[in-house]
């Protein structure tokens, strides 16, 4: 019998490590969690506070691959303390893990960071790659340091993976779940203008791209991790609206979304900017998307029949409003 290869999921807890922990473990892997509120019991999960070096630091020696997921959600409002937490929980991860892998006997093969393509900006109807320069904001600051501290952390046997990851779509999770509900209450109409772009791939996109990133020795560097077909904010909620079986629903200005975010307790700008990725480098190595249609990435997510999916194809001129 061969041995259980062991990843470590560095603030794992969330939306996407889940994900990845299941599909690691699926395939006969050991899956370690990096948490600040492991689960009483737990053997999989381990606490650590993403700033310090303590006991899980051991986790990490002879382990396959690290993947890091650490970071406050962006999903609140962008006061000087939010913002100071959505910044140093970025960088403090990063560098307490880049410390624990120098200190190993044995360190993981290949460290996988997850960031986001937010470093583009708000780019209008640009396409932009992993080529493309960064935009202005403060989340591409904050992009930009991010991946900058990624850069610093070298530790020799260690390859390292960034990933700039864009509007994931999942079930039990994620922004998706948001839109739907919103959706099913009749307030699935576009976003502001509905022209900025949404850049999405599917979760087992995602996590197949994570699983290529541990297991092949050539990928090293930045990729932009999302589909080949993003579309705009208005194509995505019509889209959305089809798939739920939804009739038409107005387009929500842009104050209303502002006055809406901050009774949500969110930013605007998180639905109102957009851009328009690609994932040039994924492309060129040969990297096949399983979701490249986004209404039947979306059917296949929120559970549709596949009989009406298949009687209701979706081309690329989609008829509506």
């Amino acid at each position: 019998m061969g041995t259980t290869r062991k990843v470590v999921l560095a603030g794992g807890s969330g939306f996407l490590g889940r994900s990845l922990a299941r599909e690691l473990e699926a395939r006969g892997d050991e899956a370690i969690i990096l948490t600040r509120s492991p689960s009483p019991g737990s053997a999989r999960e381990v606490a650590w506070d993403g700033r310090t070096l303590g006991d899980w630091c051991t986790r990490l020696e002879g382990a396959l691959a690290v993947v890091n997921l650490a970071g406050r959600s962006v999903d609140c409002r962008y006061t000087p303390e939010n913002r100071r937490e959505i910044l140093s929980s970025r960088l403090d991860s990063v560098r307490v893990l880049g410390e624990a892998i120098r200190r190993c006997a044995t360190p993981p093969g290949v460290w996988v960071q997850a960031a986001s393509l937010a470093i583009l900006g708000n780019s209008g109807d640009a396409v932009r790659d992993e080529r493309s320069p960064p935009g202005e904001g403060f989340s591409v600051d904050v992009c930009r340091q991010w991946e900058a501290v990624f850069a610093e952390q070298r530790s020799p046997g260690t390859r390292q993976v960034l990933l700039r990851i864009g509007f994931a779509l999942g079930r039990d999770g994620g922004a998706l779940d948001k839109l739907a509900r919103l959706a099913r209450w009749g307030l699935g109409g576009a976003v502001g203008s509905g022209e900025q772009y949404i850049s999405w791939l599917h979760i087992d996109d995602l996590n197949a791209l994570f699983l290529r990133a541990i297991e092949d020795p050539c990928m090293e560097g930045v990729y932009n991790a999302t589909g080949p077909s993003p579309v705009t904010n208005a194509e995505f909620m019509r889209t959305l609206r089809r798939v739920l079986h939804r009739p038409w629903s107005p387009p929500v200005p842009a104050w209303a979304v502002r006055v809406g975010a901050r009774w949500m307790g969110t930013e605007a700008e998180l639905a109102l900017s957009g851009r328009r990725g690609i994932p040039q480098r994924l492309m060129a190595e040969g990297f096949t998307f399983r979701h490249t249609n986004l209404h039947e990435a979306l059917a296949d997510i929120l559970c549709c029949p596949r009989s009406w999916v298949a009687s209701h194809p979706s081309p690329r001129g989609m008829h509506g409003p």
